[in-house]
């Protein structure tokens, strides 16, 4: 008989929810394309891709998770336009117009600690809206979303767990307590 002599976890990843109408307008419009995930994964921003994490080690993330949020201020985002990240990766996306810069300072300080983690590809925030579709799909989405326009604030992001059932189900917010730069 073989032991599994890995420590329980759970698959987490973090991101920026995309609120509401927003969220299910993206997430509708990733199912017309034949996603077949538009159901398991909320519209988002990724912070932090898929990790496990021990169960023993929860507490500690929480604590590093909360001093992060601490120190960022709420932020705009403008979600405007299509891009791609063909040919690296099968993926249509809503681009980010505005609020690159406050995701990816935010990124960086949670891959910190014991989130220190190297990203596989450099880290572009983005809604994905097609991935693993056919091509005349993902053009579909491309070409449909191209005039995508939407704004909103952002005063917190969220934790999610990767559930047995292949769903991703948010399970704790991090409130962005920190005082906004002066210019």
């Amino acid at each position: 008989m073989t032991v599994d002599s890995r420590p329980a976890g759970q698959t987490i990843g973090l991101a920026v929810p995309i609120p509401e109408p927003y969220g299910s307008e993206l997430q509708d419009w990733r199912r017309s394309f034949g996603d077949p995930l538009a159901d398991a994964i909320p519209a988002h921003i990724t912070l932090l891709p898929p990790r496990v994490i021990a169960d023993a080690d929860r507490s500690g993330l929480y604590e590093h998770l909360d001093k992060v949020a601490s120190r960022f201020a709420p932020f705009r985002v403008h979600l405007r336009g299509t891009a791609t990240f063909l040919p690296v990766s099968p993926v249509v996306f809503v681009a980010l117009a505005q609020g690159i810069s406050a995701c990816e300072r935010l990124s960086d300080a949670i891959r910190t600690g014991p989130l220190d983690v190297e990203l596989s590809f450099p880290y572009h925030p983005h809604v994905t809206v097609a991935h693993h579709v056919s091509e005349e799909a993902m053009d579909n989405a491309f070409d449909t979303l191209a005039g995508y326009d939407a704004g909103f604030d952002v005063a917190a992001f969220s934790l999610y767990e990767h559930g047995d059932d292949g769903y991703w189900r948010r399970e704790r917010d991090f409130v962005l307590t920190g005082e906004a730069a002066r210019v």
